[in-house]
């Protein structure tokens, strides 16, 4: 399958990775050149480390890579794709726009597919022609090491687009669960208002973000705390998601912790600013 990836960042090539490694012609598009070319050095990066961990052979690794072209025309990009999966920033309006361009540019009987993480994929396959051609195929980071997908069905979501996108995330090796489209599906339904819980333990003075996380690890036996995932995630789309859920579900358990707004006005989104609960410095 001819496969086009939209945005080059985490998420991006995370995904353009495990297309291409599961023998897909994969192309990578964003329009700012020099993530499109770190987004490349990213996926060479985590190829190398699965050959030095012998999960791929060097000539499966220079074959996957064979197989990924990068481009910044959005429209040249998409015009040959089977699927379209956009993984830009996770802002309704941004959204929107890039599908009703992949809409005009795309093959018309190409799925369009998206990889957010809480907004309506009804509302985004509103913005097309072709909304029983979208669906919601939400990767988790890392890409090429985590199993989950989330096939999410929008109101318009046909059979036909459920199916083929479900068969094809077995094919890469993931394990799909199907999700109707409500706000934040179910994993960051259940995730974010820990998340938002644990940033109020902070916030109220309950414990240090060290003893929050030792809890969680230790006595839910989950593989890392609350706060240290915050980071790995960013605060900022940690953020994001608690606000689309608490402006969709209109429930105030959503409405996010003060402390969490605070800390990303100040820019301490976790790993890749360098600073949130912990300091990556």
């Amino acid at each position: 399958m001819n496969v086009s990836v939209i945005g080059a960042g985490t998420m991006g090539n995370g995904i353009a990775h495990v297309f291409a490694q599961h023998g897909h012609e994969v192309t990578l598009i964003d329009v700012d050149e020099a993530r499109l070319d770190g987004g490349l050095a990213t996926i060479a990066r985590n190829l190398d480390r699965q050959v030095r961990k012998e999960l791929l052979s060097a000539g499966e690794r220079e074959a996957t890579l064979a197989r990924i072209s990068g481009g910044t025309d959005l429209a040249e990009g998409v015009s040959e794709a089977e699927l379209v999966v956009e993984a830009a920033t996770e802002n309704p309006e941004v959204k929107a726009e890039l599908f009703r361009r992949m809409d005009e540019a795309a093959l018309r009987d190409a799925i369009l597919a998206t990889n957010t993480s809480s907004i309506s994929i009804t509302e985004i396959a509103a913005a097309t022609t072709r909304p029983r051609q979208v669906i919601g195929m939400h990767f988790f980071n890392p890409v090429p090491v985590m199993k989950l997908v989330e096939v999410v069905r929008g109101l318009e979501t046909s059979q036909e687009t459920f199916e083929t996108v479900r068969d094809l995330a077995e094919a890469l090796g993931k394990t799909p669960v199907e999700v109707n489209d409500y706000p934040g599906f179910v994993s960051n339904r259940v995730l974010m208002p820990m998340i938002n819980e644990a940033v109020y333990c902070v916030m109220e003075g309950v414990a240090e973000p060290e003893a929050i996380d030792t809890v969680m690890r230790l006595g839910m036996a989950h593989p890392m705390g609350p706060l240290t995932l915050a980071d790995f995630i960013g605060l900022d789309v940690c953020l994001s998601i608690m606000e689309v859920l608490h402006r969709e579900l209109g429930d105030s358990k959503y409405r996010p912790c003060p402390l969490l707004r605070k800390m990303v006005a100040a820019g301490r989104l976790g790993r890749k600013s360098g600073q949130g609960f912990y300091s990556y410095e």
